[in-house]
C-alpha cells in the first residue's frame, strides 16, 4: 500500500473513531434531548442555528425589510461614508401605499441651497459658552462598549466634520481625546468620571474635568431608549486597570449603575440640578437625555422648570427603537414611547407651557439618512443624533453580537487582536464623509420642500398614510397645542394629565 493510501485509511480510522466517539458521548449525555434521539447529525442543527442571522442577513431578508437596519440604508451609509456613488436606479422598492407609509412634501417651487448647512445654536441667557450644533451629531456610545479605535475614527471624524460626539455614560477617555473633537460629556447613574469613592456625584470632580475646552456640552443620562428605567452592573472582570481608571471606580470589583439618579427624587430637583451642571461647568450647555415617559410626567416637567424659573438648554428625547449593545428583550421590545410619539409629546409640552422657545430639542433613534434628519425636524427636534448609523460608517456590519466581545469588525469590543482590524486614519474619514454627505443630503431634501432654513418646517410637510384612502399630515396627527394654551386653559386632550401633573413628584396627584 503506498504512503497515500495509508494516509487516508489513517485519516478515516480517525474521523470514524471520533464519530463514534461523539455518538457515545450524545447517547449518555442528558442536556440535550434531541442529540439523545439523533446522535452526530442532531449537531447540524445547532451550527445551522449559529449561521441563521447571517443567512438571513445576506441571502433571504429583501433590501427593504430586515432589522433593525434594512439593506437599503445599510448600503446607503456604506456607499457615503467610502465617498461612493449612492444613487438608487429605477424606482424605489417600497410600498408607497402601504397604510403607515410616509412621505414628504415637496414644493412646485424649490429654492437653493444655502452655501453652508445651518447649524443649532445651543445656550440660553444663563449659558455663557453657548454652542453652535450641527444638525446631525454621533449619540451616546461609551468606551468600554466600543473598542478605543473606535472611539479614536468617531472622534476624529467629528473634528474633521465640526461636530459633536457624545461620549456616553463611560466617561471621557483619552481615547475621545486624542483628536480633540467637539464633546458633549455624558452623566448616567453611575457618575462615571465624576464620582466618589462611595458613587456619589462629586461636583469638584465634574468642575474640573468639564473644564476641559474639548467638552463644549453636558448632559444627564435618565434613561435610553432600548432600555428605559434599567440600571446596570459591569462585572468586576471587566473593570479593567484602564476601565477603573477613567471610570473613577475600584480595579476587578464589580460596579453597579442604578435605575435611578441620587443627585434627584422630583422634577424640581431634577431642573435644579441640571442649572448646577450648567454653573459647574462655567456656563456650558446643560441639559438632559430620556425615553419619553407618560405626558403626565412630561408637564410635571415643565411645571417644574415654570417655578424653579430655569430650564435646560437642551433635551434630547430618545426613541424605543434607538439601539444598545445589550438589554433584556422585555425591554428592547415592550418599554418606551417611540421617537415620534415622544417628540410630539415633549415639543408640545414645551409650546403649551411656553418654554419651547428657550430650550433645544434633540431627537436620538434610527437616525441615518438624510429624510430621517428633516422627518425629526418636522416633528420638532432641532438637531439629531445617530449612533449605529455612524458605527456602519466605522465598518460595522450589523451582526448584532456587541454583548460578546466578539464584533467581527473591530467596533463594539475590548479585544485588542480585534480591534486592530479598525483602522482609524481610514474610518475617520468614512464618519466625515458619511456625515458630510447625509447632512447635504437633508439639507437638499429642505430646498426641495422650499425651505431655506429648519425654523420653516411645519407639521404639515410630512403625511402618512392612516388608511387606503386616506392620508393625513402630522399636524392632523396629534393634539398640537398653541404658545402657552396651558397656562390659561388646557385643552379637553390635555386637561387630565394637566391637573395631574406636579412639579415636585413624578407621581401623578392624587385627586
Amino acid at each position: 500500500m503506498g504512503s497515500r493510501s495509508k494516509i487516508i485509511s489513517l485519516a478515516a480510522a480517525v474521523t470514524a473513531t471520533a464519530t463514534a466517539g461523539l455518538a457515545v458521548r450524545d447517547l449518555l449525555q442528558k442536556k440535550h434531548s434531541l442529540l439523545r434521539n439523533y446522535p452526530v447529525a442532531g449537531h447540524a442543527r445547532y451550527m445551522l442555528e449559529d449561521i441563521r442571522p447571517q443567512i438571513q442577513q445576506y441571502f433571504i431578508e429583501r433590501n427593504w425589510d430586515g432589522r433593525p437596519f434594512d439593506r437599503d440604508t445599510r448600503s446607503l451609509i456604506y456607499a457615503r461614508a467610502k465617498g461612493q456613488d449612492d444613487d438608487d436606479a429605477f424606482g424605489t422598492e417600497l410600498d408607497v401605499t402601504r397604510v403607515g407609509a410616509e412621505y414628504l412634501v415637496h414644493s412646485m417651487a424649490p429654492v437653493a441651497m444655502p452655501e453652508n448647512p445651518p447649524r443649532v445654536h445651543i445656550g440660553g441667557d444663563e449659558c455663557s459658552q453657548p454652542y453652535d450644533m450641527s444638525l446631525m451629531n454621533i449619540s451616546a456610545m461609551s468606551f468600554g462598549s466600543l473598542s478605543d479605535n473606535a472611539v479614536r475614527a468617531l472622534n476624529k471624524g467629528a473634528e474633521l466634520g465640526g461636530f459633536l460626539h457624545d461620549t456616553g455614560e463611560g466617561a471621557i477617555s483619552p481615547y475621545h481625546q486624542e483628536a480633540n473633537g467637539d464633546l458633549m460629556w455624558e452623566l448616567g447613574t453611575g457618575y462615571f468620571g465624576a464620582r466618589d469613592e462611595n458613587g456619589n456625584f462629586d461636583p469638584q470632580r465634574f468642575r474640573d474635568r468639564s473644564a476641559d475646552e474639548q467638552v463644549k456640552c453636558v448632559s444627564l443620562k435618565l434613561s435610553q431608549g432600548a432600555k428605559p428605567g434599567l440600571g446596570g452592573m459591569l462585572p468586576g472582570a471587566k473593570v479593567t486597570p484602564e476601565i477603573a481608571e477613567i471610570r473613577g471606580i475600584p480595579v476587578g470589583q464589580d460596579c453597579i449603575s442604578p435605575a435611578y439618579h441620587r443627585v434627584f427624587s422630583t422634577p424640581v430637583e431634577l431642573i435644579e440640578f441640571t442649572a448646577r451642571m450648567r454653573e459647574l461647568s462655567g456656563g456650558k450647555p446643560a441639559g438632559f437625555k430620556l425615553c419619553v415617559t407618560s405626558r403626565t410626567q412630561v408637564l410635571a416637567v415643565c411645571k417644574a422648570m415654570l417655578e424653579v424659573g430655569t430650564t435646560p438648554d437642551f433635551i434630547i428625547i430618545d426613541g424605543s427603537e434607538g439601539g444598545t449593545g445589550a438589554a433584556p428583550l422585555e425591554f428592547e421590545d415592550h418599554m418606551g414611547m417611540p421617537l415620534t410619539e415622544g417628540l410630539a409629546t415633549f415639543h408640545n409640552a414645551l409650546v403649551g407651557t411656553g418654554l419651547r422657545d428657550r430650550i433645544k430639542l434633540g431627537a436620538a433613534g434610527k437616525v441615518a439618512a438624510g429624510n430621517d434628519i428633516v422627518k425629526r425636524l418636522i416633528q420638532g427636534a432641532d438637531f439629531t443624533m445617530s449612533a449605529r448609523a455612524m458605527m456602519m460608517a466605522i465598518g460595522c456590519i450589523q451582526a448584532q453580537v456587541c454583548n460578546t466581545g466578539k464584533c467581527p469588525v473591530g467596533v463594539a469590543t475590548q479585544n485588542p487582536l480585534r480591534a486592530r482590524a479598525l483602522d482609524v486614519e481610514d474610518k475617520s474619514m468614512r464618519v466625515f464623509r458619511y456625515h458630510q454627505a447625509t447632512v447635504n443630503q437633508a439639507v437638499r431634501l429642505m430646498a426641495a420642500m422650499g425651505v431655506e432654513n429648519p425654523s420653516e418646517l411645519d407639521y404639515s410637510m410630512l403625511r402618512k398614510r392612516v388608511s387606503h384612502k386616506q392620508t393625513c399630515g402630522f399636524d392632523q396627527l396629534f393634539d398640537h397645542l398653541g404658545d402657552g394654551e396651558l397656562l390659561s386653559q388646557a385643552p379637553e386632550a390635555w386637561e387630565a394629565a394637566w391637573n395631574a401633573a406636579s412639579p415636585h413628584s413624578f407621581l401623578p396627584a392624587r385627586k
